[in-house]
């Protein structure tokens, strides 16, 4: 979508498919640079409906004028639609399941070089759907624990100043594994700092589970940092003196509802280990310790800044392992930061950032374990 997009030059947009189960269309993939991921209309619904029952593509040119309810503004997202182009995901002689939907062309209104683009790339979307057998379930509406609204990051340099951080919106909810792509220098790393406490926003707002910590005080932030957010790094940053269990014990002393070491490291597979200094242990066994303590907070958020990035293919699919059990058995939230698109796959979504900014956010309809995973 991002691709398309990009090619045929639009300000926006989705990728919906059937909600069965609900008997709603909902957006699996958004291009907006704003998180409409998981929103849903009625089957019958405004242009997409239409789409979905005729099966056909439509192209809607001044929407805004048309009287016409199929042609009113985009309740579902918020975006004021000049107009827009939509091509049905379906295969020969089948009915439409999900749709592609462009919206705001930049120059002019979508002509025929660009119907025959969207629908070419509708058909071979389709055709890998029904390949791989996606089914779209979506969770009930579910309250975000962590919201970031138009947040901005400015360093100065010189006389003046670099924006990392151009106007973030995202959410991000209990119990998800989210994953944040993107090439060096991009922001991934500003943005994590941020929802982790470790840097303040220049503007914007930032929501912990409904409190506003756009500025929280500095108590505010050591109970924060302490209690509710949990830290993989990917240089491990154990402390070479401690014990793989001391410092886990270390981290407990601290913190206020911990839970016990010997568990944690029980839980990554290391309580062999437990007496053994970090310069003991293979690269892959001290990330398995970061995991544990990380657990040891026993924290409802764990954000992981590229864990496996110096791990080899096999020790990096065990760290990954860890952190899928970590998410669908442990009940944690989990914020990964990765340069790596196959691990991608794992996450129930992704998020891509480009220049400061979110270009896409997309669902995964069926995650991969990590034991499915090849790079």
């Amino acid at each position: 979508m991002e691709i398309l997009k990009d090619a045929i030059g639009c300000e926006g947009g989705f990728v919906w498919m059937y909600d069965r189960d609900n008997s709603r269309n909902a957006i699996i993939a958004s291009g907006t640079g704003c998180d409409v991921t998981g929103i849903t209309i009625g089957k019958d619904q405004g242009v997409v409906g239409h789409v979905m029952e005729t099966a056909e593509t439509l192209t809607v040119h001044n929407p805004i004028a048309d009287d016409s309810p199929l042609y009113g503004s985009d309740d579902a997202t918020g975006m004021i639609v000049k107009n827009q182009l939509v091509s049905p995901l379906k295969i020969p002689g089948g009915e439409a399941f999900g749709c592609i939907q462009l919206v705001n062309k930049n120059e002019g209104n979508f002509d025929r070089e660009d119907i025959r683009l969207c629908e070419s790339m509708a058909a071979m979307a389709a055709m890998d759907i029904e390949d791989k057998g996606y089914k779209v379930s979506l969770p009930a509406k579910r309250k975000p624990m962590i919201v970031l609204r138009n947040v901005i990051k400015e360093f100065p340099s010189g006389d003046s100043v670099i924006r990392v951080l151009k106007g973030i919106d995202l959410d991000i909810y209990e119990k998800e594994f989210l994953v944040i792509l993107g090439e060096s220098g991009c922001g991934k790393t500003t943005m994590m700092n941020i929802i982790g406490g470790m840097d303040a926003m220049t503007d914007g707002s930032l929501l912990i589970d409904g409190k506003d910590f756009s500025h929280p005080s500095d108590r505010d932030l050591t109970e924060f940092r302490r209690n509710y957010i949990g830290f993989i790094f990917q240089s491990y940053n154990l402390m070479p003196n401690l014990s793989a269990l001391e410092n886990l014990q270390f981290i407990a002393e601290i913190s206020k509802n911990p839970i016990p070491p010997e568990k944690a490291l029980k839980q990554v597979g290391l309580s062999d280990r437990a007496g053994n200094f970090p310069s003991q242990m293979s690269g892959g066994q001290q990330q398995r310790v970061s995991i544990a303590r990380a657990l040891t907070k026993n924290p409802k958020l764990i954000l992981a800044d590229e864990p496996t990035a110096a791990l080899d293919y096999e020790t990096s699919i065990e760290v990954l392992s860890i952190v899928e059990d970590i998410v669908k058995n442990g009940g944690k939230t989990v914020v990964m930061i990765t340069h790596n698109p196959e691990i991608a796959k794992m996450a129930n979504r992704v998020v891509k950032l480009r220049s400061g900014l979110i270009s896409n956010i997309r669902i995964n309809a069926r995650p991969l374990s990590a034991r499915e995973l090849v790079w």
